[in-house]
């Protein structure tokens, strides 16, 4: 249970013995209802970490801070939720490094690839004080204050054709997540990244419209593209983290109190979060192993090019890459 501190209690002893009749009206003034937007599904790890949230929430202010969930995109896409979250039309949301990325190269760093090889590596790495600085440039740059980080693992390539190798990837139509960084550093390894909306995904893959998928261990296995590929190549590259992020505007409006509650609430659920996803995924692996799906990993000695190559493009837009990749090499 998370604890205020002293300061807080003895703040809240005073108010109530100056005020004693006055502090069922200021409990009922303070009451909030928050509202949460992000685009995974139910069962997602990330949709089980927002409505964790809510419970401590609601639990830890006896029922007076309250939060709804809008999971698979209600409020629409990302795009669509960031303006809503510079408005303040919404509290918070989850949203993907990619979407933030996408705005902020600063931000986009920590989708370049090879920063970490593993996601026990990715575990630690995310709740590093260099990685969560990352988040400073938000309020200025997307009106959101960020709080933490959510993961997924180390992402995989899934092939409807056998590929054993990076040089698979060449000519391959391979649906990605169109971030600039996957698009680049796929581009570079000659594979052709194709849009094609995530629940459409397994589809294109049976017909033949897309080659292969780019994705996390826990999604893919969740949607079973296995079904789909005849082999997994687990590049190590790249992950795929989410920001916890909360309106500007609805910050500033907020007793700092609260602002303190919200920000150890969701450190607590994303360490859960995060725990529980890397401890998973190794028997999520061993899942796909047992379906008899050719399983691939990309050697050493084939990275160096790909980590060139995309940093000949990224580091003059975002030099913080050669330290988040320094520092996740020492983990």
């Amino acid at each position: 249970m998370i604890k205020l501190s002293r300061r807080h209690f003895l703040a809240a002893g005073a108010a109530g013995a100056l005020l004693p009749l006055a502090m069922p009206a200021v409990s009922r003034a303070q009451a909030r209802e928050l509202r949460l937007g992000l685009i995974t599904p139910v069962g997602h790890s990330w949709n089980d970490a927002a409505l964790r949230l809510a419970d401590v929430l609601k639990e830890e202010t006896d029922g007076r801070m309250t939060m709804t969930v809008f999971h698979s995109g209600q409020l629409g896409n990302e795009p669509a939720m960031m303006q809503q979250l510079q408005s303040g039309a919404l509290d918070m949301g989850i949203i993907q490094a990619a979407e933030l990325g996408s705005r902020v190269d600063h931000i986009a760093a920590i989708n370049a690839p090879y920063l970490v090889n593993s996601t026990e590596a990715v575990a630690k790495f995310v709740r590093l004080p260099q990685v969560i600085e990352l988040f400073d440039v938000l309020p200025a740059e997307t009106g959101t204050i960020g709080l933490g980080w959510a993961i997924t693992g180390m992402r995989a390539v899934f092939s409807a054709k056998p590929i054993d190798s990076v040089a698979g990837l060449n000519g391959m139509k391979l649906r990605i997540n169109p971030t600039p960084v996957y698009r680049d550093f796929y581009q570079n390894l000659g594979a052709a990244p194709t849009p094609i909306p995530t629940p459409q995904v397994f589809d294109a893959m049976s017909n033949g419209q897309v080659d292969g998928l780019e994705a996390d261990i826990e999604f893919s296995w969740n949607q079973r593209f296995d079904k789909v590929a005849k082999s997994i190549l687990q590049m190590n590259a790249l992950f795929m983290p989410a920001a916890a992020v909360v309106s500007g505007r609805v910050w500033a409006a907020m007793p700092d109190a609260d602002k303190e509650l919200i920000t150890a609430s969701v450190k607590t659920v994303l360490d859960e979060q995060i725990d529980s996803l890397a401890s998973e995924e190794p028997g999520l692996i061993e899942k796909f192993r047992e379906t008899g799906i050719a399983m691939h990993e990309v050697p050493q000695e084939d990275k160096q090019a790909s980590i060139d190559a995309f940093d000949k493009i990224w580091l003059p837009k975002a030099p913080v890459i050669a330290e988040l990749r320094k520092i996740g090499a020492e983990l």
